[in-house]
């Protein structure tokens, strides 16, 4: 039987140990629902922790992250999460089939880390003044591998000889930990914490400030959001309101102007059937009249931007019809705020 005077002595401890957890982990005491369960986050910092594993391309070194997997075998191998909807993508270009020896992976292709990343904001914010992305893709580089067995993984490449992402605040390679830049956006009215890696358009790539990667726009497919489909929407507003402190703020002319994350809108989250971390960019540009109105306010569910485009409150950038803009972004989503 355990004495008063341990029990006294091991809750002190536990309280103590608790309390210095909730403080080191996130000040604001936030609470969010995890959905990568290898992650460790950082909310005050806006920054997240993650396994960092090691495989070759063309015979050197290549450190990458593991997000997704096609499979519950995988994703409880890796304690990521589950996408059932990468395997669509299997047979295109927008998956790199690797090997595996000893353990480690072979990528046929890898990624370029030296340039640097170009993002001048225009005079409204966006469209930019001038883009070039940063990380470059070389010939043949996606983030989705198909491993021997048939599986897909997401597994972004973070850093390698030539350097390492943009986003990037630390890597450990003796520890195999990364510490990376979370995106806040919003997901079914909720506030979710995401990693953007890659995106298959130009401009994307740089305002994002991940790598280049044209061949995962091979994944299908655009304006697809089914269970048929490698994608899953995500609403992008081009001119929503701006400033820092206003709580209506949202869009890439915000992102380029004050400097923090354009609110994207997510369909899914990993706990629904229809999740997957490669997203369909749906841009949207408030119209005159809705700017004239105070319309412009700020959104956090993908129906509801659905439902401002019936009401011709948007459109696509230019005027045309609201509908997918033809490229993806692949950002797996890490929490979600309860």
């Amino acid at each position: 039987m355990t004495k008063p005077s341990q029990i006294n002595k091991q809750t002190v401890l536990a309280l103590g140990a608790l309390l210095s957890m909730t403080a080191l982990a996130d000040s604001s005491i936030e609470t969010r629902r995890l959905f990568v369960e290898s992650a460790v986050e950082n909310s005050a910092e806006h920054t997240v922790s993650l396994p960092l594993h090691r495989g070759t391309s063309d015979g050197k070194s290549v450190w990458y992250v593991i997000l997704d997997a096609s499979s519950d075998t995988a994703a409880r191998q890796y304690r990521v999460n589950r996408s059932d909807k990468l395997l669509n993508a299997k047979g295109t270009v927008a998956v790199q089939k690797v090997t595996v020896t000893d353990g480690v992976i072979q990528f046929p292709a890898t990624v370029d880390f030296s340039p640097e990343r170009i993002a001048v904001p225009g005079p409204a914010g966006f469209p930019p003044a001038a883009v070039q992305p940063g990380a470059t893709g070389n010939p043949g580089y996606s983030p989705l591998i198909e491993l021997p067995d048939g599986t897909l993984l997401n597994a972004p490449h973070i850093a390698n000889e030539s350097g390492q992402a943009d986003k990037v605040v630390s890597v450990d390679t003796s520890v195999g930990r990364v510490v990376y830049k979370e995106t806040e956006g919003y997901a079914n009215g909720k506030e979710v914490y995401y990693v953007s890696t890659d995106a298959s358009d130009f401009t994307a790539a740089a305002l994002e400030g991940v790598t280049f990667a044209p061949q995962l726009n091979a994944a299908p497919f655009a304006g697809g959001d089914g269970s048929n489909s490698a994608r899953a929407t995500l609403v992008g507003f081009v001119n929503g309101q701006t400033g820092a402190d206003n709580p209506q703020r949202q869009g890439f002319s915000s992102a380029l102007l004050d400097g923090l994350a354009p609110l994207n809108v997510l369909r899914w989250t990993p706990d629904q059937g229809r999740y997957s971390p490669l997203w369909d960019v749906n841009l949207a540009e408030w119209t005159a009249a809705a700017v004239a109105k105070g319309k412009n306010l700020l959104q956090t569910d993908v129906g509801s931007a659905f439902d401002l485009a019936k009401s011709h409150l948007i459109t696509a950038p230019g005027g045309g019809a609201f509908k997918a803009s033809g490229f993806i972004v692949n950002c797996p989503i890490i929490s979600q705020a309860d």
